[in-house]
């Protein structure tokens, strides 16, 4: 295999998989408190009252401000940082792992659009089994009420081992979210290759040789995105609201305050409590911050593992020499 040195590692999926890793730890480090005060927001499920306790996302913020727990939007990022370094490692490598193999099986120079579908959803359903715990805990430290958030081993000691996978069948699904985003992604710079064509008064022909511009490419890449994402945005809140902390710990200095309903923890629970409650706009609540995020954290992640791929790529070569030195060095001793 091309990249292992004959070590059996493949190291040019490991340099892709340690740069999308660091990326993403860093994204989701400064994006953290607008993804806590985001998961607030979607996990709150309207009262029998009708009453809301967050308004809109600025609510969720002027309360961490109010209770002197600005901090406690950080709650979880340490657990958070861990799911994101992992499940982005594991992604990574298993994206180009399997399309590696894909190209040494089939003895194609290039993968077909279906095949990297078929690549990438493989990849991340692998991904999402193996980190969800983790992904549960960090939900219900960030929906935890400020100042009130336990640690890793507290929060999944907290209920069952299966209850630690809490909206996988859901996590499972998202995972299509990549293949409709790279779907929509594609027919748009199609739409603007054929237009920029018919302008330059070229050919059919002349597809290939029409490029995208840098700003074109990313303002595309926003535009799918938030396409995915409002497609999927259903199943990503009841996802937050099964992952959930249970709302009835929350407010102790709010005795005035109605009872909470407890978070439901299945798929079609949740379905079904949303649209009793909230009706269909119940569905696409906090979703403008939600694409927000999910836009900013994407081209932040790429951004950064562009930047520090060939720095990665030079140090595990220079780490591969290390190690195939030392063999020898015992191997002679």
């Amino acid at each position: 295999m091309a990249g292992d040195g004959g070590s059996g590692v493949d190291w040019e999926s490991l340099a892709e998989a340690t740069s999308g890793a660091i990326g993403s730890l860093v994204s989701t480090t400064v994006l953290y408190p607008l993804d806590t005060c985001k998961s607030k927001f979607q996990a709150e499920l309207q009262t029998h009252h009708g009453a809301h306790k967050y308004r809109n996302l600025s609510d969720v913020f002027w309360e961490a401000i109010r209770k002197r727990q600005l901090l406690s939007l950080y709650q979880g990022l340490n657990t958070k940082n861990v799911q994101s370094f992992i499940s982005s490692f594991f992604y990574f490598y298993g994206y180009s792992y399997f399309k590696r193999l894909y190209l040494e099986k089939s003895g194609a120079k290039s993968i077909g659009t279906t095949a990297n579908l078929l690549v990438a959803a493989a990849a991340g359903a692998c991904t999402v089994i193996v980190t969800q715990p983790l992904d549960t805990a960090a939900s219900r430290m960030q929906t935890s009420a400020f100042g009130k958030s336990k640690g890793l081993r507290e929060t999944l000691a907290e209920g069952t081992w299966m209850e630690a996978f809490d909206g996988l069948g859901i996590s499972l699904i998202l995972t299509c979210n990549p293949s409709i985003q790279y779907t929509a992604f594609d027919q748009l710079k199609q739409r603007i290759i054929q237009r920029q064509r018919r302008k330059n008064g070229g050919s059919a022909e002349d597809n290939s040789r029409v490029a995208l511009s840098a700003f074109s490419a990313f303002l595309l890449g926003a535009v799918s995105k938030s396409i995915a994402t409002v497609l999927t945005y259903p199943l990503i809140r009841c996802k937050v609201m099964i992952q959930a902390a249970d709302p009835d710990e929350d407010d102790d200095n709010e005795p005035q305050r109605p009872s909470k309903p407890r978070a439901p923890k299945t798929m079609l629970g949740a379905l079904h409590a949303i649209w009793s409650k909230e009706g269909i706009p119940g569905f696409f609540k906090g979703l403008h911050a939600q694409i927000l995020k999910t836009v900013l954290s994407s081209a932040l992640l790429l951004m950064i593992k562009e930047k520090i791929s060939k720095f990665t790529w030079v140090s595990l070569l220079a780490l591969r020499r290390y190690l195939f030195v030392s063999q020898k060095k015992i191997k002679a001793a």
